[in-house]
């Protein structure tokens, strides 16, 4: 009995830490924007020091710090050596499309379209890993799963293609409005999708800790070189400057240290199917953060293209549920390919 009323409230602690984590992870790209608005208004040197590139670097940083305490003991040579060079590889692979392409092109997206295009249209990562891992991977998926694929790319194209508002809709304008922005989240949506694609296929049997330190790590460098031949050598020299840390003493202790550990904690104390339909609440804490702190209200494509992607992901949810019924899913602990499951549900985090 005492068992069971301890299984219970760990399961409860662990989705009280997994909804702290998608509020949190919701409100990243809102809060973002806001340090960059507030850097804008304090410029050094003739830069802004909280730029997009800044706080992705320094929150990489914290990020890293964060999983090198709770996974830093598989860092062992032993642990290592038994990964083969062919794994190494589609480590590295992987680690740049997901830790450096992606992230790259999610804030430069940022910073020229609207968060909740770049929320939205980030959705289509889950439906492009469902399709890849039933093609590459001949994954057996339930029936209600593709469906809310289907349902949330339909709702994607909505955001795209539909007006801002009644009166553009009326006079037939703006349909189809696909900027830069928008197609830089689309890439990086397939890059993120491939990458997990990728993880399931070849390096299911790497350790967690390991595949996210190293993706981690390996990110950043190449996000910080690349930088620097795409926008100078100058582009980092405000990276270390007081006004951008103070905000970062803030940004990431709650946005990266809060928000991983808390998402990390919730994982390891609940089950697949648990963090799986917590997690897809994600856009909705998104598009709710970009209210509250950019006051952006969602515009007609927006509201339509959202209710028929929380439609997919209802439909999404309902066959995982069934699937995971079905097949026991809960009843051992959580394996990393599990866990890359529903870190590709998620989408992008943020960080």
């Amino acid at each position: 009995m005492s068992r069971q009323r301890f299984s219970l409230t760990s399961s409860f602690s662990g989705q009280l830490y997994l909804w702290l984590a998608i509020v949190i992870f919701g409100a990243a790209n809102s809060v973002t924007r806001k340090l960059t608005e507030i850097g804008a208004q304090r410029y050094v040197n003739g830069h802004n020091p909280i730029s997009f590139c800044n706080v992705l670097f320094v929150g990489n940083l914290c990020a890293l710090f964060v999983l090198l305490i709770v996974y830093g003991q598989q860092l062992k040579l032993s642990r290592l050596k038994q990964i083969s060079r062919n794994k190494w590889l589609y480590l590295t692979i992987a680690s740049i499309m997901g830790g450096a392409l992606a992230p790259g092109l999610i804030f430069e997206a940022l910073s020229i379209t609207n968060v909740n295009n770049v929320v939205l249209i980030g959705r289509l990562e889950p439906p492009l890993t469902l399709a890849l891992s039933v093609w590459l991977l001949r994954e057996r998926v339930h029936s209600w799963e593709i469906v809310g694929a289907v349902v949330a790319f339909f709702g994607v194209s909505l955001t795209i293609f539909l007006p801002a508002n009644f009166q553009e809709m009326a006079q037939m304008q703006d349909f189809f409005s696909f900027g830069t922005g928008e197609i830089l989240t689309a890439i990086a949506s397939i890059a993120l999708a491939i990458s997990t694609v990728l993880g399931k296929l070849k390096l299911a049997t790497v350790p967690l800790g390991i595949f996210n330190i190293y993706r981690t790590a390996l990110g950043t460098f190449i996000f910080f070189f690349t930088a620097l031949i795409f926008y100078g050598e100058n582009h980092f020299m405000d990276a270390f400057s007081p006004f951008l840390w103070q905000w970062m003493l803030i940004y990431g202790p709650v946005i990266v240290v809060v928000g991983q550990s808390s998402w990390i904690a919730g994982l390891r104390a609940t089950s697949v199917s648990q963090a799986s339909l917590i997690g897809s609440f994600t856009p909705v804490a998104a598009v709710i953060a970009s209210y509250l702190i950019l006051r952006e209200t969602p515009t007609l494509a927006q509201y339509a293209g959202g209710f028929v992607i929380l439609i997919g992901i209802i439909f999404s949810q309902l066959g995982i549920f069934r699937k995971n019924s079905r097949q026991s899913y809960d009843t051992g602990t959580n394996s990393p390919d599990k866990l890359q499951e529903v870190e590709s549900e998620i989408g992008f985090k943020g960080i």
